[in-house]
């Protein structure tokens, strides 16, 4: 396949891009500055609306991962439309701009997250169960609306709602490890806050999946087993070999990143099913914690 993919100097993004170079695809990067001529690669600005459609013509498949990290710093008023407008503007870009293709693309995947649930205690939630009601599911519901345009241009389109992905090389975990190699980790308030998650191998491989595959619509990028927070610090403890006795009041974390931030990167409960993943055949590499732990800080020689 010809493959798009904004965002692709993301966490995310570089992973995908590998793997899809590796399996034998060509991939176009959408990139920000000038394009370099020994480089395979179109041109845009969200903020000023221009995009290289000529670039995008006969694609057989877009990844859209544009978006401004949601973790890198506190929630400001500021902050939050840098937030929502980095997505909005992006992913409405894009759509329209795919819409209008006269070689149209089979499939757009553009991200989402789980966060579109908001805060659900112990309830199972799959693609069918309702948005929440915060900042975060808000500016989800409206990034998912955006792919409107190419939707009804008859592209097949897959919004991905990923959850915690685990990775050495970015996200939460490497931020946990320097605590819990010291012996000084633990479960953050009561721990019984499900925690959604996925290796990054599995989030790959199903972004991979949804373009090869016919499924549309929303799809939970997360493992088929969930944990609450306390189990999610018991397997991280033992398979690091040590203690984790030092339980996080919500108030460290709330006062510094903020509540609004914390709540929603460590106390919001969402125990996520990944319905379509499942019911479409998508077999995962590491649908335990424990397994997908392992192979993210103790990989397999290659």
């Amino acid at each position: 396949m010809r493959v798009v993919v904004t965002g692709s100097s993301g966490l995310i993004g570089q992973a995908l891009c590998s793997h899809l170079t590796g399996s034998g695809h060509s991939v176009v990067r959408v990139v920000r500055r000038p394009v370099r001529p020994d480089e395979s690669a179109l041109r845009w600005d969200p903020e000023a609306g221009t995009i290289d459609v000529d670039g995008l013509e006969g694609a057989d498949a877009v990844v859209n991962l544009a978006g401004a990290g949601i973790g890198d710093r506190r929630w400001s008023e500021a902050r939050k439309r840098v937030l929502v407008e980095s997505r909005i503007r992006s992913t409405a870009l894009l759509a329209g701009a795919l819409a209008g293709l006269d070689l149209k693309p089979r499939v757009f995947a553009s991200a989402s997250a789980i966060g579109i649930y908001g805060e659900r205690a112990d309830e199972i939630l799959t693609e069918q169960s309702s948005s929440g009601n915060d900042f975060l599911a808000s500016l989800c519901v409206h990034w998912e609306a955006e792919v409107a345009p190419a939707a009804e241009a008859g592209i097949r389109v897959v919004c991905a709602r990923t959850g915690v992905v685990l990775s050495r090389r970015g996200g939460a975990l490497p931020k946990l490890l320097p605590l819990f190699k010291l012996g000084l980790g633990g479960r953050f308030g009561s721990g019984a806050q499900w925690w959604s998650w996925i290796s990054l191998e599995d989030e790959i491989r199903a972004i991979v999946w949804v373009l090869e595959n016919d499924v549309h619509g929303p799809v939970n990028l997360t493992a088929p087993n969930p944990v609450t927070n306390r189990e999610f610090t018991r397997v991280l403890s033992t398979i690091l070999s040590r203690p984790a006795r030092f339980p996080v009041p919500t108030f460290g974390p709330r006062m510094l990143l903020g509540s609004e931030l914390a709540d929603a990167l460590l106390f919001t409960s969402a125990r996520v099913r990944p319905a379509v993943l499942e019911s479409s055949g998508f077999a995962f590499s590491h649908a335990s914690l424990e397994a997908g732990l392992r192979n993210v800080l103790n990989p397999p020689a290659s």
